[in-house]
């Protein structure tokens, strides 16, 4: 069963749907990402949460980061059905919840995974969804880092009914049956939602989903990053099929960008 969240993408219970940036100071975010990317945005609603757009359609939000967050943090949502449900399962699984889950027509959590890497839920009539992806200057996908592979996808398996599949170059593809999000990627099949990654032993990377962002050039962001009082923690690398940086917004939120190449 899916939610249609606009003609170029549908999104099936279990799948990634939507990114958000949790803020400090939500309209700081916004001057920094709309300048660096060519995001507008709606009018803040009273809680201070901003939907960004590209060609008018709903790319992100900028959201007020939780009294738990002293810096920005980017977090990746997935579509449910049943919010209460879903946090049983992931308490049950072996992971917890860090916020929520909230009331209201839409209802949204902030959970964790058994190492610790965070994520979001969203369950709605209409529920707030990525219109546009695999765009430049709109979300691509969300990657998993985590120090045990084998370990989160016996969780989100559980949770969600993820499968984990190897790759090559040292990934691995997260699919879910059924899932008819589009990925512009002809080498890849329609029901890969994300993607996963170990990491390394000894290595100082906390466990988390990364958001990645295509981008047209990612020079030029680079370069625009450091103009906006950003900083970058990966400057322009390249990698089969693109061309990859990850920068640090001025309040700390990391997002990674890629260019395709070829």
């Amino acid at each position: 069963m899916s939610i249609v969240g606009s003609e170029q993408n549908s999104y099936s219970f279990g799948a990634p749907c939507w990114v958000e940036s949790l803020q400090p100071d939500p309209s700081a975010a916004e001057e920094f990402y709309g300048a660096l990317l060519g995001w507008n945005f709606d009018e803040a609603n009273p809680d201070g949460y901003r939907v960004a757009r590209l060609g008018g359609q709903r790319v992100a939000g900028i959201g007020q980061a939780p009294a738990m967050l002293d810096r920005g943090a980017w977090a990746t949502y997935v579509l449910v059905a049943d919010v209460e449900a879903t946090v049983a399962a992931v308490v049950a699984a072996g992971g917890g919840v860090l916020f929520g889950p909230t009331g209201g027509d839409e209802r949204t959590a902030l959970l964790a995974d058994p190492s610790g890497a965070p994520f979001g839920v969203r369950q709605g009539r209409t529920p707030l969804v990525a219109d546009l992806v695999d765009v430049p200057g709109a979300w691509q996908m969300s990657s998993l880092h985590s120090p045990d592979p084998a370990v989160a996808e016996l969780f989100y398996s559980a949770v969600f009914g993820w499968r984990l599949e190897q790759a090559p170059g040292g990934i691995a593809l997260w699919r879910l049956a059924g899932s008819t999000r589009r990925v512009d990627d002809p080498t890849l099949p329609d029901d890969v939602i994300a993607v996963a990654t170990a990491i390394e032993p000894g290595t100082p990377v906390p466990p988390h989903w990364a958001v990645n962002v295509r981008v047209a050039d990612a020079d030029a962001v680079a370069a625009r990053v450091s103009e906006l009082g950003g900083g970058l923690l990966l400057p322009p690398t390249d990698a089969p099929g693109f061309r990859n940086a990850v920068l640090a917004d001025p309040a700390g939120g990391v997002l990674a960008v890629s260019q395709r190449v070829g």
